[in-house]
């Protein structure tokens, strides 16, 4: 290759790098969702353990999403790039698998068993976190893709209350901790830091 086609290869390779860095401050720039919803699953939970399992999981997903439409009518829209159409699908086809599958299980009186619940959430939530960790090369978005996937395994062995449990601390990690880390990126990015 001659000096031309190398210092092409290396105009790519920076403008993937760029790219990749773009889709991570723009995950980062989310970071409030994955706080949301991570809350919107404990107040479910918490309501569920109450008596109202029926209504719990529809009524705070509904409003979790409800929550999120609002919020994102109101925020300034950026113009899409194909990182940020890739990433959209990712997270869209996650909420429209969860808000079809569980309801239709849940009405059909298939879903009965807390471990399949449990077991498929954790495993949809790995696939996308997964999915988003691997186009953005985020370790930290991998990272919490594998606690969901663990957690989905172990789900499927113990009690009830012990795939609760592995439950709560994934959403925890996984939403919670990882939303605060991604808003406390972004709040460093908008001061002039750099982005993780």
């Amino acid at each position: 290759m001659d000096a031309m086609e190398t210092q092409e290869l290396k105009d790519r390779l920076a403008l993937i790098e760029q790219m990749m860095h773009a889709g991570r401050r723009s995950t980062e720039s989310w970071g409030w969702t994955f706080v949301l919803w991570g809350v919107a699953y404990f107040l479910a939970i918490g309501w569920s353990a109450l008596g109202a399992a029926m209504y719990a999981w529809p009524v705070t997903m509904t409003a979790a999403g409800i929550v999120t439409g609002v919020v994102l009518a109101r925020r300034k829209h950026k113009p899409n790039t194909t990182m940020s159409r890739a990433m959209g699908g990712i997270w869209i086809a996650l909420g429209v698998s969860m808000m079809t599958a569980f309801p239709a299980l849940g009405i059909s009186g298939r879903l009965l068993d807390p471990h399949i619940f449990i077991t498929m959430a954790c495993a949809m939530l790995g696939m996308a976190n997964g999915a988003a960790g691997i186009v953005l090369k985020w370790r930290l978005q991998i990272a919490s893709a594998c606690v969901w996937w663990v957690a989905g395994v172990v789900a499927c062995f113990g009690s009830e209350t012990q795939a609760l449990v592995v439950f709560m601390v994934a959403i925890f990690f996984c939403q919670i901790v990882f939303g605060i880390v991604c808003m406390m990126a972004e709040a460093k990015g908008k001061k002039g830091g750099s982005y993780a």
